[in-house]
């Protein structure tokens, strides 16, 4: 289950973190104080690949590169 962070919409803004399911909609007030909220969009980390897809080998050669960034080494 994925964890959403969320801040307080009105200044100062607080942010807290909230565990619930892709499926669930964005929260819009503070599950314990009531107070406006929304979602905030940050971005994530990982590595997509297509499966069966192998992931090319960097050329051997110069020790930065193996010429693939046209240094000419």
């Amino acid at each position: 289950m994925p964890t959403y962070i969320y801040e307080t919409v009105e200044e100062p803004h607080a942010r807290f973190e909230v565990k619930q399911s892709m499926k669930e909609n964005a929260l819009t007030l503070h599950p314990e104080t009531g107070v406006p909220i929304r979602r905030v969009i940050s971005g994530g980390y990982g590595i997509l690949q297509k499966r069966g897809v192998p992931v090319p080998k960097r050329p051997r050669g110069h020790s930065c590169c193996g010429g693939a960034c046209g240094c000419g080494h």
